[in-house]
């Protein structure tokens, strides 16, 4: 999936080449940007495994730390529904 592909309101996890995820509620694009809302933002050390961490929260709920954030979209590496991730 592109993130010109998701449609507006759904929750999407992201994953950056920079060890980061971001799990929130899609808006749109804009150019080069992302907009996101109610977002969680994760940062993992090289060589570990966000996969859990991103189950956690399509279990139990996105632990909002930032209400409105912008993505460049170049730095994107995976995207995926977040209704689609696995539970563990």
């Amino acid at each position: 999936m592109r993130i010109h592909e998701v449609p507006h309101g759904l929750n999407v996890v992201i994953e950056t080449a920079a060890r980061r995820v971001y799990i929130g509620r899609f808006d749109s694009t804009s150019g080069f940007t992302a907009i996101l809302h109610d977002v969680d933002i994760h940062d993992y050390a090289p060589g570990s495994d966000p996969e859990p961490y991103i189950r956690e929260t399509a279990l139990y709920g996105v632990d909002v730390k930032q209400r409105n954030l912008e993505i460049e979209v170049h730095d994107i590496q995976r995207i995926r529904l977040l209704r689609d991730v696995p539970k563990p």
